[in-house]
């Protein structure tokens, strides 16, 4: 595939976004991402927190949100990629709970979990929102692949590009969560 073919292709993937909400009925682009915005100020303005999970390179995309949440929008954001943490939640729990038990122990009612999984399979992830959802906090979801995917239909906002390599889910997730970060900063300067 040459450049421009790979261009296309991202763009043909990001065109086919759909939102779904908590009752797996489709919302308006536009209309996801002002309410996603609404409620990261809602966050910051109470001083809770945004949490970012993901594996992989999903998690190093969770590093760089957190990262610039925190840095250009003053929101709390904070990601569980501790090796100490993490080798000591699999080791002495399992693999499957690197993420839920954090969340249990650092997250209250009222504070957001945003959780990117391009496959949406990850058992890690799923246990994580799941934990969250029942601790009153909010749900974003990223993931890709299938639309079948359990994490599609788990968040209060499901966020879904129908790419089917990691590379490709991976790009359309990052120009999404960008989208997401400029519009929290425009709405702080406005």
């Amino acid at each position: 595939m040459n450049w421009s073919d790979n261009c296309h292709l991202i763009k043909d993937c990001l065109d086919s976004l759909t939102v779904t909400d908590d009752f797996c009925e489709d919302m308006e682009i536009e209309r996801a991402f002002e309410l996603w915005t609404e409620l990261a100020l809602q966050v910051k303005s109470y001083e809770g927190y945004i949490f970012l999970i993901g594996n992989g390179a999903s998690a190093s995309m969770a590093s760089h949100v957190a990262t610039d949440l925190s840095k250009n929008a003053n929101i709390k954001s904070i990601v569980f990629t501790d090796l100490s943490l993490i080798t000591a939640t699999a080791n002495d729990i399992s693999f499957e709970d690197v993420f839920a038990e954090p969340l249990r122990n650092f997250s209250k009612s009222g504070d957001m979990v945003v959780a990117i999984s391009s496959s949406g399979r990850s058992k890690n992830i799923l246990k994580a929102v799941k934990t969250a959802k029942e601790g009153g906090v909010y749900v974003v979801t990223l993931s890709a692949m299938t639309h079948e995917n359990p994490l599609r239909n788990m968040g209060g906002m499901n966020f879904y590009v129908p790419a089917q390599t990691y590379g490709m889910a991976e790009t359309c997730h990052a120009a999404i969560l960008h989208h997401w970060i400029y519009r929290i900063l425009n709405k702080i300067k406005s």
